[in-house]
């Protein structure tokens, strides 16, 4: 069966220009990204919408606008409104048509959009109040019990949230019970352990959602890691065998955190390194 994909985006971000590029000097990455006076870059927090068959399926939730003020200025988030679900709103979805949320890991930047947004003195409640929730269990073990390095990327108000609904997989292997036999769970370990990277099998070629493997097309370059990644050696060999099993399969990349493309196709330059091409800034309903 067909599906349709749309770009949504979430609230946007800035944050550090030498953390978003961590091995490489800024006389390099300068030229991909452009900074701020306080040496922050422009982030986008993307999701993609899938309308397969009767199902609505919505990868990711980016950071949302669950923070108090002082915590979104300290990590840059830029808008106090929840803007996924205003663009959702926007191309006719309600927070209570979504039927599964894929969450790649548990990191607020990707998981933060499940949650309402923040009201002084309210608990933490979910707001897609009939989905289903996906998450890798390595993912699901590593945020309840985080190393000190990353224990501030959690939020731990969620885990008992999702557990609660009855409705969580923890998912272990490439292939999912909730989504089935379409999707392919890649899973990633180098940026945080048991990542998963969703794979939309579709009419038009393979689209892998690449998550913090490949945030955002300047990430494509092989040796270019964050300096969140837990194990940078790791990413790097990861992401060099999805670039090439992709470029194998004509297979396409959807960033999340690039503010400016959405999906690109991916090609061998004269150099053979794989490299990012036709650019797409957004998906408008798409087939897959």
């Amino acid at each position: 069966m067909s599906k349709l994909c749309w770009s949504v985006l979430g609230n946007s971000q800035k944050l550090d220009g030498g953390s978003m590029f961590g091995n490489a000097p800024k006389a390099m990455w300068s030229h991909w990204a452009v900074v701020d006076d306080a040496n922050r870059i422009d982030l986008a927090c993307r999701c993609l919408l899938v309308k397969d068959g009767d199902r609505t399926i919505l990868f990711e939730a980016g950071i949302g606008a669950f923070f108090s003020p002082e915590l979104r200025a300290r990590y840059g988030v830029q808008e106090s409104e929840h803007m996924l679900l205003r663009n959702l709103a926007a191309i006719g979805v309600q927070p209570t048509d979504i039927d599964v949320v894929v969450l790649s890991h548990l990191h607020f930047d990707h998981a933060g959009g499940v949650l309402a947004a923040h009201c002084e003195g309210a608990a933490a409640e979910l707001v897609f109040g009939n989905a289903s929730y996906v998450v890798g269990e390595d993912a699901w073990q590593r945020a309840i019990s985080p190393h000190a390095r990353d224990r501030k990327s959690f939020i731990p108000e969620l885990q008992p949230l999702l557990e609660a609904t009855g409705r969580l997989e923890r998912v272990v292997g490439d292939q999912c019970e909730t989504l089935g036999g379409d999707y392919r769970l890649h899973e990633s370990n180098g940026h945080t352990p048991g990542m998963l990277l969703a794979e939309i099998r579709g009419d038009q070629g393979p689209i892998v959602f690449c998550a913090d493997l490949i945030p955002g097309v300047p990430w494509v370059r092989r040796a270019i890691t964050m300096g969140y990644d837990r194990f940078p050696e790791l990413l790097i060999d990861e992401k060099a065998a999805l670039l090439d099993d992709l470029v194998a399969r004509s297979g396409r990349l959807f960033f999340t955190h690039d503010p400016d493309v959405a999906v690109c196709q991916l090609r061998r330059n004269d150099k053979g390194h794989v490299v990012a091409d036709e650019l797409s800034s957004a998906l408008h309903g798409e087939l897959a």
